[in-house]
């Protein structure tokens, strides 16, 4: 314990200086080694009284809890707590030697084993059925040979250098104004097949590959339409099928951006064991947390084409996730030869310029030990070696024209608009979003009852309708909303907005932190007290230094927590009230906003984006609105447009606002008739 409390303290006093070196980081693992190791020694202590066991538990877990409480702020050093961290072999050999100053008898390391003839992996996972059915259609499907592939690297006198290492150095020492984006050929077209306008930075990506490019990290800003690029880049390329790997936050709109942008092409999504996954669809989308259970067939499947979205997720190569990541990028190349390879990222580095390893490799432009073939002939054309100071830019400029792409919002302001919405749908899944989906369900099923009591009850004149009747449709909307007025804790309206707020909470809160990483800092509006919560849990968990504006604060916090997030560089998210925080304050340092929950007005919603977007702001706003897909939000999100529609219209304001029961009313009209659409067809 003695000489736990004293690595504790060495490290604590290390992170109170800001000095985080290396050799802190190595001492932090070690440390949290021995807990580990210790802990699981005192349970398995059958000598030890239930009294000493706990005793000894106890002190244990004050060593942890006062190590993590000093660590928590920094999230290179949380990450090394994973179940999938890599453990260095310092650490290792670190702990070994406090074991032995604390007297303990420590066994040698082993002398590694001979290395043996490589055995394939045991499959392990699932296989739709409908994959399966593929499948046999297609018996004999194989590589596509007629697709030339990447040839071997010319003799070069690089061939004995050690290159990886100076690469990533070129990026650390890059000189100020040096490239961040290949040359890109000027767009031919700004529209798509389908209709759709691109703008131009996003043409110029499309003609790349329009012009044979196939490789790309696509570094851009949140918020200027990387997955519209990646999407046209596919059709390009006729790179189907299409395997897209995403987080879990951004898989239903992965779905809906590739129906706007690839009309033509089938899409699917695998959810849990891939029950619903359609296996002849040309698009693929799956996301990280279920890729282990469909790494097997996703691998046999013969993809042309592989996007990996947020792909700083696969940084540390030790993870299964980044494992698995590869191997199916391995395994596209063996099919393909040439496939379209995109890593898409606002956020390439997250805590070293490492970072870039494990993303490179996805791309084909190396491998564990060295370039390969194309970016080591670029290198070899250069003449010089990495004993040359003149070799470092020009070997960056290599890497870049591999198929780096990087814009900022500031350089591309003139191509989006000032200020704009973009909607990203969420699935609910699991107990929550079912019963979520049953309380809507149960809503319109009482409206319906009331209406056909309502309807029953007329004298014989009165109830010849034909169709719906819109008015009874209204009168019971109206019934229903003072009903729920008179009791606001029964299943109502109100309280199915606040229960769908509280299970996106945690999802609207892990793309804040994803948009905070890649641009800066965020403004997090919710409605619900209980939401603020859950999303203040999620920054904590992730590292993110937060701060909040509430109702229930006084002047003066409100004012340091504003201060604390305008001044803060360390500060990158600001949880706010929409009551509070929609009016009276200036946040214009974020040019990011996410609504977590939806007010019921227009007005409420232009409020709060105008926090960001006002006189002084030198960026185009993004408001990102997290919507619950296959529920009333997605209703609420339509009737909100619309009214902001009429409000554009009116030129004096005479058409005015709609109060909040007008927009609480029409969603419960707008659930109403749909149920009856949907009971009765024809009368629709």
């Amino acid at each position: 314990m003695s000489v736990l409390q004293r690595a504790v303290r060495e490290v604590k006093t290390a992170l109170g200086n800001g000095r985080v070196t290396e050799s802190i980081r190595t001492k932090f693992q070690a440390v949290a080694l021995m807990l580990r190791d210790e802990r699981a020694r005192v349970r398995a202590d059958e000598s030890l009284g239930e009294t000493k066991r706990a005793e000894q538990l106890k002190r244990l877990d004050d060593v942890a809890t006062s190590l993590a409480m000093s660590a928590v702020r920094d999230s290179r050093l949380m990450v090394l707590l994973s179940e999938d961290a890599v453990v260095s072999d310092e650490a290792r050999a670190l702990e070994r030697d406090m074991l032995r100053k604390a007297g303990i008898e420590v066994a040698e390391e082993p002398e590694p084993e001979p290395e043996e003839e490589p055995v394939a992996p045991v499959r392990s996972g699932v296989v739709p059925r409908s994959v399966i059915s593929r499948q046999l259609a297609n018996p004999f499907m194989e590589p596509d040979y007629s697709i030339s592939r990447p040839s071997a690297p010319r003799p070069s006198r690089l061939a004995s250098w050690e290159l990886l290492e100076p690469l990533l150095r070129s990026f650390e020492r890059a000189s100020a104004g040096a490239p961040a984006c290949m040359d890109l050929p000027e767009p031919g077209s700004l529209q798509t097949r389908g209709g759709q306008l691109l703008m131009p930075h996003q043409a110029e990506v499309v003609e790349a590959v329009a012009e044979g490019h196939r490789t790309f990290l696509l570094a851009d800003e949140p918020g200027l339409g990387k997955t519209a690029q990646a999407l046209l880049a596919a059709e390009a390329a006729e790179a189907y099928p299409l395997l897209v790997v995403v987080p879990n936050v951004v898989k239903t709109n992965w779905v809906r951006e590739a129906g706007l942008w690839c009309p033509r092409r089938g899409v699917t999504a695998v959810h849990g064991n891939g029950d619903s996954v359609d296996g002849f669809a040309d698009i693929v989308v799956v996301n990280y947390d279920v890729l282990d259970r469909h790494v097997g067939w996703l691998g046999d499947f013969g993809f042309r084409g592989m996007v990996v979205d947020e792909a700083h997720f696969i940084k540390n190569k030790g993870s299964q996730r980044s494992q698995h990541v590869l191997s199916l990028s391995e395994k596209v190349r063996s099919f393909a030869g040439r496939p379209l390879l995109m890593a898409l990222t606002g956020t390439p580095l997250i805590n070293d310029i490492e970072d870039f390893l494990a993303i490179w490799e996805f791309l084909g432009w190396i491998d564990e030990k060295k370039p390969l073939a194309d970016l080591m002939d670029s290198l070899t054309d250069t003449g010089l070696t990495p004993a040359d100071r003149e070799f470092y830019p020009e070997a960056r400029q290599a890497v870049v024209d591999m198929g780096i792409v990087r814009r900022r919002k500031v350089d591309v302001a003139a191509d989006i608009p000032e200020r704009r919405i973009a909607d990203l749908p969420v699935e609910l899944d699991g107990p929550t979003g079912r019963s979520i989906r049953a309380a809507e369900r149960d809503l319109a099923a009482r409206m319906m009852a009331r209406y056909d009591e309502a309807l029953a009850a007329r004298s014989g004149g009165e109830r010849a309708v034909e169709g719906i009747d819109r008015d009874l449709v209204r009168l019971v909307a109206s019934w229903e909303q003072k009903d729920a007025e008179n009791s606001p804790n029964g299943d109502n309206v109100f309280t199915m907005m606040r229960r769908i707020g509280q299970a996106k909470a945690a999802l609207a809160a892990d793309y804040a932190a994803q948009l905070a990483r890649s641009a800066g800092k965020v403004v997090f509006f919710a409605k619900h007290v209980d939401v603020m919560d859950e999303a203040q849990a999620t920054f904590d968990k992730q590292g993110v230094r937060w701060a909040a504006i509430r109702g229930d604060q006084s002047r003066t916090a409100r004012q340091k927590n504003i201060d604390a997030f305008v001044e803060d560089p360390e500060v990158q998210v600001i949880v706010c009230s929409l009551t509070a925080a929609g009016v009276g304050i200036n946040l214009q340092v974020a040019s990011d906003i996410v609504l977590a929950e939806l007010p019921w007005t227009a007005a409420e919603q232009t409020q709060a984006i105008d926090r960001c977007h006002r006189i002084g702001q030198s960026m185009p706003v993004t408001a990102w609105r997290i919507l619950a897909a296959q529920t009333i939000d997605a209703r609420i999100a339509e009737l909100i447009d619309d009214k902001a529609g009429l409000a554009a219209v009116a030129l004096d304001g005479s058409e005015g606002e709609i109060a909040t029961a007008d927009a609480q009313h029409a969603t419960l009209v707008a659930l109403l008739t749909s149920a009856l659409e949907s009971r009765t067809p024809a009368l629709s």
